[in-house]
């Protein structure tokens, strides 16, 4: 009987530890899905001066695909739960590292923009903000050479500062 009892204890309690599990997500979103359901991201068109054809495009996609990735909010292009808006304000180039030869050894390609985010659950968490990112390369080389990579790693830093301040709160 003794044995019988052990067994049905021993039994139980892998069969208690086995259904429970431990989730971690390192997303870092800190959404509540039972309000917030929907994000609108508008395109954000280029405004800036100095123009690079693809680089609104590229922006645009690289903040949906990072909410799309990192969320479970559905995507809209415009209106929504929460609301993405801006334009690139800023892209230029500005030389650095001077060479005994006064000719620019490096140089550095600075993108600027500007983003309006709006929360429609939550109006308090809303703002306005400019975001900055910038590259440096070698003044032998050609901007067209480097401009895709240069452009990729901003856009990248500009969008995951816009997810870490409107949903993620860090």
């Amino acid at each position: 009987m003794k044995r019988y009892i052990s067994f049905a204890v021993i039994l139980s309690s892998v069969l208690l530890l086995a259904g429970c599990t431990i989730t971690y997500k390192f997303n870092g979103a800190s959404i509540d899905y039972t309000k917030t359901k929907t994000i609108g991201i508008s395109d954000f068109p280029n405004r800036a001066p100095l123009v690079n054809p693809t680089l609104a495009d590229n922006l645009t996609e690289g903040i949906r695909d990072l909410f799309s990735r990192q969320t479970r909010l559905i995507l809209q292009r415009q209106g929504g739960d929460l609301e993405l808006e801006g334009e690139i304000t800023g892209y230029q180039l500005t030389p650095l590292a001077i060479s005994a030869d006064s000719y620019s050894a490096q140089t550095k390609l600075t993108m600027t923009v500007k983003v309006r985010f709006t929360n429609n659950i939550n109006p308090d968490d809303s703002f306005e903000k400019t975001y900055s990112a910038f590259q440096t390369f070698d003044s032998s080389q050609m901007l067209t050479d480097v401009q895709d990579e240069l452009c990729t790693a901003m856009i990248t830093e500009i969008a995951e500062s816009i997810y870490n301040d409107t949903v993620a709160k860090w």
